[in-house]
């Protein structure tokens, strides 16, 4: 029995709880019944109840209230969360990157591309405001990068980087010129001031079909940003390809001769190859010339870079002639008076050599260019070319630095002083002719052009089908013929000189002619093609179509001088044109 005065805290001492679980209760009889005054008998009930499996109960309920309050805080900020890195910081993030890697690089492909191209399958870019944002600054970097190339490729990032007490300053286009190497190119459509007469507003047409050609094979056959177009120039194009800046390429240099050097034996081989090498190919040019030509020669992969700048120009040659949009000109009526007389053809012209790299011009306007003589002297190929009737002229400074079987395919023209220049210097071509040949049979999809770029080795010199066909008219006995025709007009014997080029056309129209590579229709003209004394238009123009330009302009300018050289001749002709 408890004591009448008993607590909650005696009951919780008893019952070893908290004083909190006992829970007293107080019952009179007023609160029973209704109060009768007769009845004066009052009486009270206490009793304490055991809340503590209540109190136990109701604490673990508020636990998990609390915690299911927790967990729905937590997984409604991580889905915040989640949408504020995918709608605002990813897309900043992703902005930043674009940015920074523009800025150290400017020919970085848009790098928002990977990251497009890793969007779920169905989600579209621009459904937000964000995305639209990071789509339109991948769009400005990728046009920078094409419009500028690379020689505004320094320009973008000396700018970006440029800050002062740690703000960005003022843009300034007219920053320092870099001094850089570079084998440079220009590809130029023929006739085409006729192009511009007859076509008006759609010769923008043409001239973005052929650019598209060149420009993707020139690309594919650099292995990216080392070939790049630099500028059009009405018709022409003026091709890069950039081997490095000054510094770099003495790097290597300097890299390479301290791996030769280590062994004594091969550097005395290298220099006694490199000293008969000089002796041979450079006695026409002047010292400095040479010095900076014979430095590229050593660079390590040389070679095969050269090769490939050749490559790029040869292959855009073919693949003009099967595009498919090129081709769609043939028939158009303005051209060829609708018979499909009319073929789009571009003419080559390669130097190489050093440049300044830069800007010109003002806060108004500026182009990204290369100022060089070597950049002119690539010009003056072209239409130093174009009056030996060959598709593509090189320079020595180019054939030089080819591997040698390239410069086996070569054809050694003529030693000249071009036109603006007092550098002598020897001329080459690769026999390159579209007559007769169906590049369409030799097609390939752009992976398949890929893979066979990124494969190549000297061999494909001698196994393209492209190569090949292009310079099927080309016999070993026409190129006997025609050496030593040349070696004779160089020694200054003129009237043997004369002979051997003029059998060497014939051996040329032989080829083209009558092995079929021209479907043509000659009638009694056939007769009479090889009688030397035949002097008729219709002869002429047929030798001058379906002939070798090279022996043409030579026994042209040996006649003219009776085929008596001058008595100051050695070796070395003056051209007076451009």
């Amino acid at each position: 029995m408890a004591p009448s005065d008993a607590s909650n805290d005696h009951f919780a001492d008893m019952l070893a709880i908290r004083a909190g679980e006992i829970v007293e209760l107080n019952r009179t009889n007023m609160d029973a019944m209704s109060w009768d005054g007769d009845n004066e008998t009052i009486y009270s009930i206490r009793v304490f109840f055991n809340e503590s499996n209540v109190v136990a109960y109701t604490n673990f309920s508020l636990f998990l209230l609390i915690l299911s309050y927790l967990l729905l805080s937590v997984c409604g900020l991580t889905v915040m969360r989640g949408d504020a890195a995918r709608l605002v910081m990813g897309p900043l993030q992703r902005m930043l990157k674009i940015v920074v890697k523009y800025a150290e690089n400017p020919l970085a492909q848009n790098a928002s591309k990977k990251k497009d191209e890793e969007k779920v399958a169905g989600e579209q870019l621009g459904n937000f405001e964000t995305e639209q944002l990071i789509n339109a600054i991948g769009k400005i970097a990728d046009l920078l990068r094409k419009c500028w190339g690379v020689a505004g490729a320094g320009i973008i990032s000396s700018n970006l980087a440029r800050t002062k007490d740690g703000e960005t300053v003022v843009f300034n286009p007219t920053v320092p010129g870099k001094s850089v190497y570079a084998l440079f190119g220009f590809v130029a459509i023929e006739e085409f001031g006729r192009q511009l007469r007859v076509l008006d507003r759609d010769v923008m047409k043409l001239i973005n079909d052929v650019a598209c050609v060149v420009h993707n094979e020139v690309y594919r056959w650099a292995l990216g940003d080392s070939g790049q177009c630099n500028k059009n120039l009405g018709g022409a194009f003026l091709m890069v390809f950039r081997i490095g800046e000054f510094l770099e390429v003495q790097e290597k240099l300097r890299i390479a001769a301290d791996v030769v050097f280590q062994n004594p034996s091969k550097a005395t081989k290298s220099r006694r190859k490199t000293s008969k090498r000089q002796d041979r190919r450079s006695s026409t040019r002047g010292n400095l010339e040479s010095g900076k030509t014979l430095q590229l020669a050593s660079l390590p992969g040389i070679q095969t870079f050269a090769d490939r700048a050749l490559l790029g120009m040869l292959k855009s040659f073919a693949g003009i002639h099967r595009d498919k949009h090129l081709k769609e000109w043939q028939n158009d009526f303005r051209l060829g008076a609708g018979v499909g007389a009319f073929k789009v053809n571009v003419i080559y012209g390669m130097d190489a050599g050093w440049a300044v790299e830069g800007a010109v011009g003002s806060e108004y306007k500026i182009d990204a260019t290369y100022l060089s003589p070597h950049v002119n002297m690539a010009s003056r190929m072209m239409g130093v070319g174009k009056q030996f009737g060959v598709t593509i002229l090189l320079s020595q400074a180019v054939e030089e630095l080819m591997s040698r079987t390239a410069r086996s395919k070569l054809r050694h023209l003529d030693t000249v002083y071009v036109k603006g220049s007092s550098v002598a210097q020897r001329i080459y071509t690769y026999d390159a002719r579209f007559d007769g040949v169906d590049f369409f049979l030799f097609e390939r999809s752009p992976e398949q052009a890929d893979a066979q770029a990124e494969g190549y080795t000297p061999s494909f010199w001698d196994s393209d089908q492209d190569l090949r066909s292009m310079r099927q008219h080309v016999t070993e006995e026409f190129m006997e013929k025609f050496r030593a025709g040349v070696e004779k007009y160089l020694d200054g014997k003129w009237k043997e000189s004369t002979e051997l080029l003029q059998d060497a056309d014939e051996l040329m129209l032989h080829a083209v002619i009558e092995e079929g590579y021209v479907d043509y229709q000659f009638d009694d003209v056939g007769a009479r093609l090889f009688d030397r004394n035949a002097k008729d238009d219709e002869i002429t123009r047929i030798r001058n179509d379906f002939g070798d330009g090279a022996c043409k302009l030579l026994v042209k300018f040996m006649q003219s001088r009776k085929c008596i050289p001058p008595s100051d001749w050695h070796g070395v002709r003056t051209m007076l044109s451009k």
